[in-house]
């Protein structure tokens, strides 16, 4: 099993929440979201090369996760439903092999 599948993602109304393999919860509720960036790594395929990274109402990181979660997909479905939601930085995010951050959506204030 890879180390993705790890991670459990769950979508609910009202929030997104991470759980690591260690079994530490993290989440962010819809309301505090404030932006989502997507940081994609050189270390595929054997580590975990595409992440999503969610950050709260204080724009710190609230919640992350990597591609491959369980759960992932929905998680991503909803977040991509935001509007204004990047899907072209998305795309060139999910073909990047190097180090980089990719930022997909950030709230309108």
């Amino acid at each position: 099993m890879n180390s993705e599948a790890h991670w459990t993602v769950t979508t609910l109304d009202d929030r997104i929440n991470a759980v690591d393999p260690n079994g530490e919860i993290r989440f962010v509720s819809f309301d505090d979201l404030r932006g989502v960036m997507i940081e994609t790594n050189d270390s595929g395929p054997i580590g975990a090369d595409v992440w999503w990274l969610l950050f709260g109402a204080d724009d710190q990181l609230a919640c992350a996760f990597p591609q491959g979660s369980i759960g992932e997909k929905e998680a991503v479905a909803r977040l991509m439903s935001l509007p204004g939601f990047d899907h072209e930085a998305m795309i060139m995010a999910m073909g990047s092999t190097t180090n980089a951050v990719f930022p997909v959506w950030r709230a309108s204030d």
